[in-house]
């Protein structure tokens, strides 16, 4: 690799026309990128739906009114968008993925404990978001066909997933721009049903309480932006993709309004239905209670294609890309082995009710890491490097990136104990103190000064 600190990875706009085969993805810095602005909202629209902002939804009632949890939402949604245009610059303008892209801050070997913090927990929420859209086909398939088997729709299912994953940002591109639409309204026809159905109740217990704009209030913020923390860490591999031209501002606004609907409406649809039935979970309460055959229809099928759409762009490409980098697999060989890796994680157990706790600790335990893991990649990027990388570097493995950079892990586990002893408003508790250490270390410290040039 020749280019020098100057070059920035952009495409020329003849190259940004060209396309490139399904599937055809790599760790080198992006060639052709396949992805206007357009495409790349939808695809963040899409991408963004979670089963578990429901639930985020349903445990803030009692602490928020309407207005607050709205507020909060949004509030949550700028902060996410703001922070994925930081992290993911140096994706934008050099067109290099997460694994690479953390070689600076954590050395050719140490990136391996950035990509595991991202990799692990994507690799587990595909299994148990797989499970959940099985359980929503069988459910369809029950009352359209009374055939029931949750075990055959898994399997199919993710057999399913593996196949659009192997098409790289290809398949990607055209599922969540197709998908957004369905997704859309779903959520519409969901929220306006919850609202006609439970009126009365959601005016009386969410409308009409005081709720707070304390402590609790900040914390609901934290709530839905944590559900996308493990994106602001690799946001890079989706930046790649997008084509050049556009400033940060308006980068900042296309993340923070592709992700707000989605947000919103599932936030709102899980506080209304937990507010006015005292069920926290809102799909159960559908399942069971929506006496509307279509709207059920409707809600099981929205959930089902919502795992696919989340699957395919949050929990594949993470994994794939670490792979990639460590064992120097294909892309399509990658996706097949995350795929399969999936179902070695037990979903039908993590769904059970007794297995609650040590999901939440499992959740609670790698979330810790994330701020300080995006606080340090910022600082690296913007202050370390001043936004000026020298890619040969970046791909040199016996270069002066070679090994450990221990700035990047002691920064990482100052801000994580930071993280778990202010668990209320981890994220934020942890982002300036691990990037204040991890600046310093890289000042200072004698065995971190050859990582800054």
């Amino acid at each position: 690799m020749t280019q020098s600190i100057e070059k920035t990875g952009q495409t020329t706009q003849q190259q940004e026309v060209q396309t490139k085969a399904a599937g055809e993805e790599s760790l080198a810095p992006q060639g052709v990128r396949i992805m206007g602005k357009w495409s790349y909202l939808l695809a963040w629209f899409g991408g963004c739906v979670s089963i578990g902002t429901f639930a985020m939804g349903s445990s803030i009632v009692g602490t928020l009114n309407l207005l607050q949890a709205t507020l909060a939402i949004a509030i949550g949604c700028f902060v996410i968008g703001i922070a994925l245009t930081l992290n993911g610059a140096a994706g934008y303008k050099y067109g290099i993925p997460f694994v690479v892209q953390a070689r600076g801050a954590f050395g050719f070997s140490g990136t391996k404990f950035p990509g595991l913090v991202r990799a692990i927990p994507a690799i587990v929420w595909y299994g148990f978001q797989s499970w959940v859209g099985a359980g929503a086909l069988n459910a369809v398939s029950a009352s359209l066909f009374g055939f029931e088997s949750i075990v055959f729709w898994f399997v199919v299912f993710q057999f399913l997933q593996i196949a659009l994953s192997t098409l790289g940002f290809q398949g990607i591109k055209w599922l969540e721009n197709i998908g957004s639409v369905f997704i859309l309204v779903s959520l519409v026809y969901m929220f306006f049903s919850v609202i006609n159905k439970y009126g009365d109740e959601i005016n009386a217990n969410l409308v009409g309480i005081e709720g707070t704009w304390g402590l609790e209030f900040w914390g609901a913020t934290m709530l839905f932006l944590g559900i996308y923390s493990t994106m602001m860490l690799n946001v890079s591999d989706y930046s790649r993709e997008l084509q050049t031209g556009m400033k940060r501002g308006p980068l900042t606004t296309l993340y923070a309004m592709s992700i707000l609907p989605c947000t919103l409406f599932m936030g709102l649809i899980g506080l209304m239905v937990s507010g006015a039935t005292g069920h926290a979970d809102p799909i159960a309460v559908f399942s069971s209670a929506v006496d509307n055959k279509p709207l059920l229809i409707a809600t099981l099928l929205f959930i089902t294609f919502a795992q696919v759409t989340t699957n395919v762009l949050n929990n594949v490409v993470p994994p794939t890309y670490v792979l990639m980098d460590v064992f120097k697999i294909p892309f399509k060989a990658a996706t097949v082995i995350v795929g399969l890796a999936a179902f070695l994680t037990f979903p039908w157990e993590l769904v059970k009710d007794e297995s609650a706790a040590g999901l939440q600790v499992f959740v609670q335990t790698y979330s810790a890491f994330l701020g300080p893991i995006f606080a340090v990649m910022v600082v690296d990027y913007y202050i370390i490097r001043k936004r000026r990388l020298n890619l040969e570097k970046y791909y040199d493995e016996n270069g002066a990136y070679k090994g450990v950079n221990y700035a990047g892990f002691i920064a990482s586990a100052v801000g994580a104990v930071i993280a778990l002893y202010f668990s209320t408003i981890s994220w934020y508790a942890s982002l300036i103190p691990a990037g204040v250490v991890y600046y310093v270390l890289m000042q200072y410290w004698g065995p971190c000064q050859r990582f800054k040039e």
